[in-house]
């Protein structure tokens, strides 16, 4: 039986990014003790998993994404959660939008880009 979804983010900077999911989102870790001495593995919440159309939308509307994964960040309150994280650090690309699926912006995870942060405006699955 399957019981979780571990996630992996490749980062340039493994340490910054580490630490920023430590001190700045806050969450909570363990340590491998058989890796390296800093290799934390966090507790990144309840999960869900969606599969999304690669292509879809007609004529000017068209849009199409090549085949990939994403990792998003849902959140309650998005004004709260983004005062929270700038509070600890946290540098953000433009302002809160309406996406559809929900309202959110880009977060910088240090060495790895950016990931979404957003507040659903979809019905979840995390707590089923």
């Amino acid at each position: 039986m399957i019981t979780s979804v571990h996630t992996l983010v490749y980062s340039e900077d493994p340490e910054a990014t580490r630490a920023f999911l430590r001190d700045v989102v806050g969450w909570n870790y363990t340590r491998d003790e058989k890796s390296a001495p800093d290799w934390l593995i966090f507790k990144s919440g309840a999960s869900e998993v969606g599969v999304h159309p690669r292509m879809g939308g007609e004529g000017a509307a068209r849009w199409e994404q090549p085949v990939h994964h994403e990792l998003s960040l849902m959140c309650d309150d998005i004004e709260v959660t983004v005062a929270e994280l700038r509070d600890r650090g946290a540098e953000f690309s433009g302002e809160i939008t309406d996406m559809g699926f929900g309202r959110g912006l880009s977060m910088r995870l240090p060495g790895a880009g950016t990931i979404l942060v957003y507040q659903p405006q979809h019905a979840v699955a995390y707590n089923l």
